[in-house]
């Protein structure tokens, strides 16, 4: 049966957008024709974490609602390079646990993170959303991989626009950084579009 997983910020013992993360679960299960759900607050209320700092509390589940949970000290990491890999079949509508097809594209490139090219559009790196930044607003691609809940949090209170992002106009834009439940927006922690190694006219990117 397949496993997915739900990563949430939990930072001084308060849990984040856990609103979206049920949404999310809900939505997983109605699509999958299961009855119920599983409840975010009650599982974590029943780790009684009690530490203060950031962590990453990790549940993955089934559609039998069976649990695994871990409370992981979390840092933000910061990358050196990234690669545009292209794969125009790669599916991730579901946060599925299975991360084989991700892991295998990031062992075949030459860069510290991958950026998913499907059919010429920006989609999301293997683990987060992307913004990109034009001028002083800031946009994330309307090809997304996987909704998350930063972006939709970020969208719902208009921090940032949807907009089509291309292989053609991706160097329209200056900076680019990463979210996700763990990754803020955060103004301070921006790449320079150059820290992409292959954008399109200095060599061709992968296809996998």
């Amino acid at each position: 049966m397949s496993q997915f997983i739900e990563s949430i910020k939990v930072e001084d013992q308060e849990i984040f957008l856990l609103d979206f993360h049920q949404k999310r679960v809900n939505q997983t299960f109605a699509h999958f024709g299961k009855e119920g759900s599983i409840d975010i607050l009650k599982i974590y209320k029943h780790l009684e974490h009690d530490e203060d700092g950031l962590f990453k509390l990790r549940i993955v589940y089934d559609l039998d609602k069976k649990v695994r949970t871990q409370m992981i000290p979390y840092a933000i990491p910061e990358i050196e390079d990234f690669q545009l890999v292209e794969n125009n079949s790669f599916d991730y509508s579901f946060k599925f646990e299975d991360r084989k097809e991700l892991e295998r594209m990031k062992m075949k490139s030459k860069a510290e993170e991958i950026i998913i090219v499907k059919n010429n559009h920006i989609t999301d790196t293997s683990f987060s959303n992307l913004l990109f930044l034009k001028g002083k607003d800031w946009f994330t691609p309307a090809t997304y991989l996987l909704n998350g809940v930063q972006r939709q949090n970020l969208l719902k209170h208009k921090k940032v626009k949807e907009t089509e992002i291309t292989l053609q106009n991706i160097k329209q834009f200056s900076h680019f950084q990463l979210i996700n439940a763990l990754n803020d927006f955060d103004e301070n922690f921006i790449y320079p579009l150059d820290r992409i190694t292959n954008l399109p006219g200095n060599e061709e990117y992968l296809d996998l």
